[in-house]
């Protein structure tokens, strides 16, 4: 539901992280997020610390828009530096409202300064929608006890 933690999404989710250095290659990227079935990674430097995101949309804005080749381009040159990041305790709503004032679709989770997991704005959607449903249920079974079928 809309009141459910950023936590508790990345717990039935999963908290693995796909992430690439800043010196791959576009191409390289493009290979690792089609393999992982991702629209993002992060960029991550050698001592862990993020250093961005880079993205499909990334790709198609920096990259081929501008006659750029993704072999010959570095991730560094065209990943978002600018993040907005959640914390566990942020609510689903809130990570929603983030994600759609900014226009983008992903947001890093970080505790106590470490990245603990990433969430889509498709994670939190399904979140959403199951959590309408055991409502939905719920409600059901609740009519169904106090009426006669």
């Amino acid at each position: 539901m809309v009141t459910d933690t950023i936590a508790s999404v990345l717990q039935s989710k999963g908290k693995e992280i796909h992430s690439v250095p800043p010196a791959t290659t576009v191409y390289d990227a493009l290979a690792v997020m089609a393999e992982k079935e991702v629209a993002a990674l992060l960029v991550m430097s050698d001592g862990g610390r993020l250093d961005g995101i880079v993205s499909t949309r990334d790709y198609g804005r920096k990259v081929v828009l501008r006659g750029k080749t993704a072999k010959n381009t570095r991730v560094r040159d065209v990943m978002t530096t600018a993040l907005t990041t959640a914390s566990p305790e942020m609510t689903v709503g809130d990570g929603i409202r983030i994600m759609t004032e900014g226009h983008f679709r992903h947001l890093p989770v970080m505790e106590a300064g470490k990245l603990i997991g990433v969430v889509s704005m498709g994670d939190l959607a399904r979140a959403v929608i199951s959590g309408q449903a055991d409502t939905i249920d719920h409600l059901h079974s609740y009519i169904g006890m106090n009426y006669p079928a």
